[in-house]
């Protein structure tokens, strides 16, 4: 391996594809980097596409200890391997060569107590420690991700000027990356954003199933329609690559290849943290819990087969034919729908973002958040610029949904989304994150709930007690007595 004529700025250690892209951006941005990983083909490679891209300068270092001693001090040096002892093992294999002063930076989906944990244990060895959330998959980390680094300051102000460049640059609001705050916050806000991403799709996929089972659209016309669906409101990256899907052929056979995909789909867990993470900070996450539950119950494929067979006998087998309908007005009402559906997910995800600052002292901006996701992520979306500037307006706005702007967009939508909800349940389509979004909003809105009856019971079984609309203070009526007396 050629050294690099001088020490070089910054260390990448883990090079699949992430880490390689990674790698291979910072160096085209201008600063030389050195590179390694524990398989040394992958070292290799990447500097094979390193002389091949560009004659970048990337060295790479088959042992760690020629690695970590080819960086400048203070040292700097990003891991991206997978989440968990991985990190741990490369933590260990680095650390020993490492001195007072130098910086570790984990780019991977950990999970944020983690990072809170490696940050304590690398200070008192005298080392630095960042916890980076990177989205933008092999793309974004190629040519500009949105970058979420939360951890010590001092390791954010070394490696600023390297984040500033390599990170996604929008036009009017500058690189996709801020310090996020202190400890595990760059990893958490990282987490949501992929709960967040959860809801996006799952909602993209409920209205291609309404769009293609009940108003019948071929491929053809699902590519047009989300072609021009991403030249306007929902104008967004997931969008975008939704309309590329429905226009590519099947190498391998006939017809589309969308329709050859299996109907299960994966997950790595981000999604499942954020879920429990809004349970246990008592936040309302529908949408986002919906989008989960739908990934569970697609893994039942071979029991949905089977219970297919068993409710067709039950007439559900024709059910999707009874609806006639005015396929123009179909594609704008789910239009809507998918929209109003959207506000309400990010109103979640925002909320659950704020309850978590509050609880661990991170005061963290989710204008800023929603600014540097506008670019390189995979939620990025011209809708988050009207949420950094609803957060702009009001930073302590309670929910995304009271902001006057999306109050009035949602108002304007309502009737266009329940209309979709309403042919769906009737087509026998389920579409759990629609509705969930569609109840979460008319729950919000509602100024008085049927939870009176809920204390009510809670009171009657188990004396938890309740307030009252119309007095001050703590109220046990002894219910099962009263009822028995007036049975009686």
């Amino acid at each position: 391996m050629a050294a690099p004529p001088k020490p070089t700025r910054i260390g990448l250690a883990g090079l699949a594809v992430m880490g390689q892209n990674l790698a291979l951006n910072i160096a085209e941005k201008g600063f030389p980097i050195s590179v390694y990983n524990r398989s040394t083909s992958k070292v290799d490679e990447t500097v094979v596409r390193a002389k091949k891209e560009g004659d970048l300068p990337l060295y790479g270092f088959h042992d760690p200890e020629s690695f970590v001693k080819s960086i400048q001090k203070p040292r700097v040096i990003i891991m991206l391997v997978k989440a968990g002892s991985p990190v741990d093992q490369t933590i260990k294999t680095l650390s020993v060569y490492m001195e007072k002063g130098d910086c570790i930076i984990d780019g991977g989906n950990e999970w944020y107590e983690n990072t809170e944990r490696r940050e304590k244990a690398m200070a008192e060895l005298g080392l630095l420690y960042l916890g980076m959330g990177v989205s933008g998959g092999e793309e974004g980390a190629r040519n500009g991700p949105s970058l979420m680094p939360g951890g010590s300051f001092e390791a954010f102000k070394f490696i600023e000027d390297i984040l500033l460049k390599v990170a996604a640059q929008v036009p009017d609001s500058g690189p996709c990356v801020t310090y996020i705050g202190k400890g595990g916050s760059g990893n958490f806000v990282k987490m949501v954003h992929n709960g967040i991403e959860y809801g996006d799709m799952q909602l993209i996929a409920e209205a291609y199933d309404v769009l293609k089972s009940v108003g019948k659209l071929s491929n053809d016309e699902l590519h047009s329609v989300f072609t021009e669906w991403n030249k306007g409101e929902l104008l967004s990256f997931l969008v975008e690559i939704t309309a590329d899907i429905f226009g590519i052929k099947d190498d391998k056979g006939e017809g589309y290849l969308v329709d050859k995909v299996l109907d299960k789909t994966g997950m790595k867990g981000t999604g499942k943290w954020t879920v429990q993470q809004a349970a246990d900070l008592s936040v309302a996450a529908p949408t986002i819990a919906s989008s989960l539950d739908a990934r569970f119950l697609s893994g039942l494929k071979d029991e949905r087969v089977e219970a297919a067979k068993v409710f067709k006998t039950g007439g559900f087998g024709d059910i999707l034919t009874d609806q006639v309908v005015d396929k123009k007005q179909l594609i704008d009402d789910v239009r809507k729908a998918l929209y109003a559906s959207k506000i309400c997910s990010y109103a979640q995800g925002m909320n659950l973002i704020r309850a978590k600052s509050i609880e661990k002292g991170w005061d963290l901006k989710l204008g800023e958040l929603a600014r540097i996701w506008k670019g390189g992520c995979i939620i990025r979306a011209v809708f988050l610029d009207r949420i950094k500037k609803a957060y702009d307006r009001n930073p302590d706005l309670a929910n995304l949904l009271v902001d006057p702007e999306f109050a009035k967009e949602i108002i304007e939508r309502q009737s266009a989304w329940r209309r979709v909800v309403s042919l769906a349940i009737n087509s026998g389509i389920s579409t759990p994150g629609m509705s969930s979004s569609l109840a979460y909003f008319d729950t919000y809105r509602r100024g008085r709930l049927p939870a009176n009856l809920v204390q009510a019971q809670r009171d009657y079984f188990g004396a938890h007690t309740y307030e009252r609309v119309d007095m001050e203070g703590s109220f046990h009526t002894e219910w099962f007595k009263i009822a028995r007396q007036l049975k009686n």
